[in-house]
């Protein structure tokens, strides 16, 4: 392997998102695929992941097994699960490699992995990978500081039938931002949902309206309504191709970055 090129490993390499991150690192200048990784028991396992997502094949065969293709590699994308993303950041810190996760509805304990193996590793945990919603995040934390209360927050988010979980990883991290806008704890002011005889709506918090159905890559909307006026801040994802490319980005930034717990925000140079 070239010493000058970012070895990847992707996991999840047969699901739609790891097909996309197969095709971004091919196309992508300074990067290589250098392992592919899928659960035990996947009919992808055992199949070129060039040929699985539609290239010529690339000679990198998807394992069962992430420890040792995580060993050889610079930096690791995963849009899993929770529980293995917990496993693949400890295999991640043990062999020195830079982790990139999109994967979405990490618990607190699931967190408090990441930022321990952050101590030994580069760390990019991000709701969302694309440029728009990083904007649309930093957006949020501004003009939530700027109305204050007089404004109630809403988000309302919409995703494709077969989403897991609600509310979505980005449709929290706007949550969040708004919160540290209005410098609250999030959790203290957050409303996930509403049902029944709710009555009034509580000042200063901040309620979520969650939709699914079809095959929708992902609607957010920030909506600020005050007394008179609504403002509405809106992200619309028409290709998952976006989140990709922000991965493969923040892996290639990951090289000769130190150890710690970053987000887009610190890819793009946005960060505070």
């Amino acid at each position: 392997m070239a010493e000058d090129v970012v070895n990847i490993v992707v996991c999840g390499a047969g699901g739609r998102m790891g097909q996309m991150l197969v095709q971004e690192i091919a196309e992508t200048e300074g990067c290589a695929l250098s392992g592919a990784t899928e659960r035990p028991g996947s009919p992808a396992v055992g199949t070129d992941a060039g040929t699985l997502a539609g290239l010529d094949p690339l000679g990198v065969n998807i394992v069962d097994d992430a420890a040792p293709v995580i060993a050889k590699a610079d930096a690791v994308i995963d849009f899993t699960n929770p529980a293995n993303t917990v496993d693949i950041t400890r295999l991640c810190a043990q062999a020195g490699a830079a982790h990139i996760i999109g994967t979405t509805g990490l618990s607190p304990s699931d967190e408090d992995s990441l930022a321990k193996a952050a101590f030994h590793v580069p760390v990019v945990y991000a709701p969302n990978m694309s440029v728009g919603v990083n904007l649309l995040l930093a957006m949020t934390k501004k003009v939530a500081a700027a109305l204050g209360e007089d404004y109630d927050i809403e988000i309302v988010e919409m995703h494709h039938r077969h989403k897991v979980d609600a509310p979505s990883g980005t449709a929290l991290g706007l949550g969040r931002a708004a919160a540290a806008g209005r410098d609250v704890a999030h959790d203290d002011v957050a409303i996930l949902s509403r049902e029944g005889h709710t009555g009034a709506r509580d000042r200063g918090t901040i309620g979520y309206a969650t939709l699914r159905g079809g095959d929708v890559v992902g609607d957010h909307s920030v909506i600020f309504a005050g007394e008179g006026e609504r403002i509405e801040i809106t992200h619309k994802a028409s290709a998952r191709r976006i989140y990709s490319r922000g991965a493969v980005r923040a892996a290639l930034w990951t090289r000769d970055r130190k150890p710690g717990l970053y987000g887009m925000m610190d890819v793009l140079g946005m960060s505070d």
